[in-house]
């Protein structure tokens, strides 16, 4: 839970820098940031993902008998 938070934050500080870069009209530098904000974002949700995962992931033993299960 803290790496996602962690991700979004820096999303968020890199997308104001792109604004401050926009605003005193460095447009390649606006782009690059924003860039690097979104890829931030993506981060964080991919760690939000990859921790759901974790906390319902089940052992393989029970996968087995769960089929088993349904077959009869």
């Amino acid at each position: 839970m803290m790496i996602e938070r962690i991700w979004i934050v820096v999303a968020a500080a890199l997308v104001i820098v792109a604004a401050w870069f926009l605003w005193r009209n460095n447009v390649s530098a606006a782009f690059v940031t924003a860039t690097l904000g979104a890829v931030a974002w993506f981060l964080s949700y991919r760690a939000q993902i990859r921790a759901r995962l974790a906390a319902t992931e089940t052992d393989p033993g029970d996968l087995e008998t769960n089929e088993d299960s349904h077959e009869k």
